[in-house]
Order: structure tokens, then C-alpha cells, then sequence
């Protein structure tokens, strides 16, 4: 939705194909650093997300006991950067980008079952029994990216991380101190965004075999973090059993040589998919979305404007993910005792503006405009 609000932006007609019969806004909670909201800006939707988003001052990363191994100013990285960091259900943000969208460009419970790449000029979708002509394919089919073993068929495709993730909003709100948290233990995590409303979503994170799955989920969590400080409790004790999402965290490892093929272009997921650990999953999906319409806006053909996108985004958003997965393996994925007491020694010991500048580092990003 955020490619079509950009390619509208600069003159381009557009069609929207989802497979889901329904759109149910699946997911929990986000977390979007200044460069996502700089690329929603660029497509016009910033304000609103702004309007309905919580901005994220305070927090920081706790050890299970409750101590504090570093805080995060959200004030200085919203000076810093021109934007805040903020939190919002995934379902707000998912209806504002639609509210931007004509209703009709929006092509519900269609799927896409093949790509038809034979003319150099257009590119061909099957639906079915049906053949759609375009000038482009912005394919953003997410992590199990159907268009990408077409497009790359050598390629290995997404890897287990090691990590999957159980989350959830609570069904009421709960009285948080913070904005904004992580706790690291020994191979698990568990974090908080607080939202408008005083609701939150909270995850947690554990190291585990790929497709484990529990009976209960909501009670392993609680098996899992007992004992850990406040407001852990509070937040599971709020949530009803039934709204409990369980994924496993799956990245791209082996990057791909090029993010196009002829007239398709590869977005979000499908192009780079990577863990949370430095929360930028969506952010670098919007950029790409903002990315490829001013290339389209300003390049003479079409094929300059694909081979402007992947030079702009390809080297960002791989060295982002390569970052990603060493983020993990220093934080959530850590278990040997004497390593996380190490890292725990090393992030109280850290300067106050350390956290800043790691976080200036990926979130400094200038949208380009589209008018």
C-alpha cells in the first residue's frame, strides 16, 4: 500500500492485489524509528500516524531483575533526526495507509499465481484464468516471497533465525512508567510499546527449534518470564489467552544480487527480509516504497528507474539486516552466562550517548519528495 501511495503520488496509475478475502490487519504492535516516519511523510501520511501514534521518550533495556542497562533518550534522537520514534498498532497504521487509497484501487481476495516476464517491455501477472499487462510489478509478497523463487529459483530463500516470537495487545490498558522497553536474559527477551489508549503490545522473544508451538501459549510465557520484574505481569495479566500471536523469525541470510528482474521490482520482505532486533523491518519497506517512486518520478525509462531503485536500496537495507542479526546475537540470542554478563558489564559501562549514536546510525534517512 505504501509503493501505490507513492507511485500516485508522481502520476502513475496503480492496482493493488491481495490474496486475503478479508483484510484482518493481522499482527500486534510497532515500533517506527524517524526514517519510517520521514518516508510516511513523504507519501503524505505522516501527520496521521503522528496523530494516532504514542511518541517514545522513555525506556531503555532492563535486566530480569529490573536493573537498567541502558536508557534510551527519545527526546534527544527526536532533536537529532527531525522525527520522534513512535508506537502504534499495526491495525492503525495498516487503515490509515488504506484511508490514502481510492477504495477501488484496493483488489481484495485476488492472488497471484504466476509472473510473465517473456516481453521486455511489460510485465505480465496470472490471476487464475486471467493475464494483467503492467508497466511495472512492485511484488511485496513478504518474507516467503513467492515472486522472489521465481525471479532467483538458485536462491536459498528465508532461514530460521534461531528465535521465534509470541505477542499480543492487551485487551485494557495498564499503567506503564515507560514508553518503550526491553529485557534481556539468558536467550529470551521481553518488550513493551505502550499505545494512545494506555493499552500495549508486549513480546517475547526465546530461543527455540523452528515450528515449536504451545498448547497455551499465554501460560508458557508466563512459565517463562516468572519472576521477572514489573510490568511483565501486568501486561500478561491483561491479555486474553485467544490473542496471542506465535511466529517464528525468519531473515534472508544469503542477500539477493538484485532487488529487479525485468519489470518487477522486489520490496520490503521480499527483497530483505530481516530479524527486529534494531526495529527496522517496516521502516526500510517504507523507504523502499518512497525510494522507487522518486526514482520513477525522475528517471527518463522505466529500466534507469528500476536501476536507480536497487543501487539506492539494495546495499541500505542488506548492510541494515546484516546489523539486525548481529544486534541479535549480542542481545536476545545470548546464553552462555559469563557472555551475558559480559555484555551486561559493557552497556552500563557504555557512555550515555552510545545508544544515541547506534541508533542515529540506521534511522538517519532523507526522504526523498514527490510533490
Amino acid at each position: 500500500m505504501a509503493a501505490a501511495i507513492g507511485l500516485r503520488r508522481v502520476g502513475w496509475e496503480v492496482t493493488v492485489i491481495e490474496r486475503s478475502a478479508v483484510l484482518g490487519d493481522a499482527g500486534a504492535g510497532i515500533s517506527l524509528a524517524a526514517n519510517g516516519i520521514h518516508a510516511l511523510d513523504a507519501l503524505g501520511v505522516g501527520a496521521a500516524v503522528r496523530e494516532a501514534a504514542r511518541f517514545q521518550y522513555t525506556g531503555g533495556t532492563r535486566t530480569p531483575d529490573g536493573r537498567w542497562l541502558a536508557r534510551m533518550d527519545g527526546a534527544a534522537l527526536e532533536r537529532a533526526l527531525g522525527a520522534p520514534i513512535v508506537g502504534i498498532p499495526r491495525s492503525a497504521l495498516h487503515r490509515l495507509l488504506r484511508e490514502a487509497l481510492p477504495q477501488e484501487v484496493l483488489e481484495i481476495g485476488t492472488e497471484v499465481t504466476d509472473l510473465d516476464l517473456s516481453d521486455p517491455d511489460q510485465a505480465r501477472v496470472v490471476c487464475g484464468d486471467a493475464v494483467r499487462s503492467a508497466d511495472l510489478v512492485v511484488a511485496a509478497d513478504g518474507v516467503g516471497s513467492r515472486a522472489r523463487r521465481q525471479l532467483f529459483p538458485a536462491h536459498p530463500g528465508p532461514s530460521y533465525s534461531g528465535s521465534t516470537v509470541l505477542r499480543a495487545i492487551t485487551e485494557r490498558p495498564v499503567d506503564l512508567r515507560t514508553d518503550f522497553e526491553l529485557t534481556w536474559g539468558r536467550g529470551a527477551e521481553f518488550g513493551h510499546i505502550a499505545f494512545t489508549d494506555g493499552r500495549a503490545e508486549w513480546h517475547a522473544v526465546l530461543n527455540a527449534p523452528a515450528e515449536v508451538r504451545y498448547r497455551d501459549p499465554l501460560s508458557e510465557v508466563r512459565r517463562r518470564f516468572r519472576g521477572w520484574h514489573e510490568p511483565i505481569d501486568s501486561l500478561l495479566a491483561a491479555t486474553r489467552p485467544q490473542d496471542v500471536l506465535h511466529h517464528d523469525i525468519n531473515e534472508l541470510v544469503t542477500p539477493l544480487p538484485s532487488y529487479v528482474v525485468g519489470r518487477v521490482a522486489l520490496l520490503g520482505d521480499a527483497a530483505h527480509a530481516m530479524t527486529p532486533n534494531l526495529g527496522q523491518g517496516a521502516c526500510q519497506a517504507l523507504e523502499d516504497a518512497v525510494t522507487l517512486a522518486a526514482a520513477l518520478a525522475a528517471a527518463p525509462t522505466v529500466e534507469s528507474a528500476l536501476a536507480r531503485y536497487d543501487t539506492e536500496r539494495r546495499p541500505r537495507s542488506q548492510a541494515i539486516a546484516r546489523a539486525a542479526r548481529q544486534a541479535g546475537r549480542m542481545g536476545q540470542q545470548l546464553n552462555r552466562p559469563l557472555a551475558v554478563a559480559a555484555r551486561n558489564t559493557a552497556l552500563r559501562l557504555a557512555p550515555s550517548g552510545l545508544a544515541v549514536r547506534a541508533i542515529l546510525r540506521h534511522a538517519a534517512w532523507t526522504a526523498p519528495q514527490l510533490g
